[in-house]
């Protein structure tokens, strides 16, 4: 559903609540957007997908409006959703009830061939390892800030051919299941990774599995990661534009072949990064693909 749809609720004042949702369906491991009205005696709070909430952010081209992001984690199954938007009239909470279409992505399958010790690795001290950087990654994905970076719209880190789109199943040599967890760029080592938008650089280490690693806060609970790359060109704190360079591509971490990984996480969750900047793009800096 590509039209545009305006809801409303009448509340016992006979005030309008406006909320505009330009799609109300969505696919799983892709995102939605919905834009709110700023009225006079409401505050927004939040919204709530089943036991996930997300933060409803100042709209950065727009002081007449806030947006929020909902994002579909990529396992949830073909539903109905009943979001639930929380706010306040005149100091009384309330509940404004949306329903969202999740659709399956259809994501394709394929066969990936890596070094042994990088499908399952069997050492305590690897797994500790491992064990270290997710919880370190998903403490830095938990933190949705007001601070916005971001004044124009998105570009991709590298121009070159996609290798393999974001969502694919994935076997490892046959045995472990997973997903393609982000869009992978052709590159030879060496070649320039530019950041995606402007933003500060919240990661930027080794880590076992995606290798030499960058991740980009954006502001607003949007980040954007830069994996498998073979040096680094700015640390953790540096504040970066968009189009600067940030690393060379590379081979590090679980890998087929040098490539860069370009992957994206809002609220918390991974979505398919290309589909994130047409939608910002398209709904907040009126870019038209």
């Amino acid at each position: 559903m590509s039209f545009f749809v305006s809801l409303f609720l009448l509340t016992t004042s006979l005030f309008a609540l406006d909320i505009s949702v330009p799609s109300t369906t969505v696919s799983n491991g892709r995102t939605a957007i919905l834009f709110f009205k700023k009225e006079k005696g409401v505050e927004y709070t939040k919204l709530l997908d089943g036991k996930r909430s997300y933060r409803i952010f100042e709209d950065p081209k727009d002081s007449s409006k806030m947006y929020a992001l909902l994002p579909q984690n990529y396992y949830n199954k073909p539903a109905k959703h009943t979001v639930k938007v929380l706010y306040k009239q005149n100091k009384k909470s309330l509940v404004k009830k949306l329903n969202f279409n999740v659709v399956d992505g259809k994501y394709a399958k394929e066969t990936i061939h890596v070094q042994k010790s990088k499908v399952n690795p069997k050492s305590k001290a690897v797994k500790k390892r491992t064990a270290r950087e997710y919880a370190e990654a998903m403490k830095i994905y938990g933190k949705a800030t007001a601070k916005n970076y971001v004044s124009s719209a998105y570009i991709v880190p590298l121009n070159s051919k996609i290798t393999s789109d974001f969502g694919k199943a994935r076997v490892y040599n046959d045995t472990l299941k997973g997903y393609h967890s982000g869009t992978d760029f052709r590159a030879k080592v060496g070649t320039p990774i530019i950041s995606s938008n402007d933003g500060k650089v919240v990661l930027a280490k080794n880590r076992f599995y995606s290798g030499n690693s960058i991740i980009i806060n954006h502001g607003q609970g949007i980040y954007t990661c830069y994996y498998h790359l073979s040096a680094f060109k700015v640390k953790v704190g540096d504040i970066v534009k968009k189009g600067q360079i940030i690393g060379l591509s590379g081979a590090t971490g679980r890998i087929t072949g040098p490539h860069l990984h370009f992957s994206a996480r809002v609220g918390g969750l991974q979505v398919d990064p290309l589909q994130l900047v047409t939608l910002l793009n398209k709904n907040l800096y009126g870019v038209h693909e």
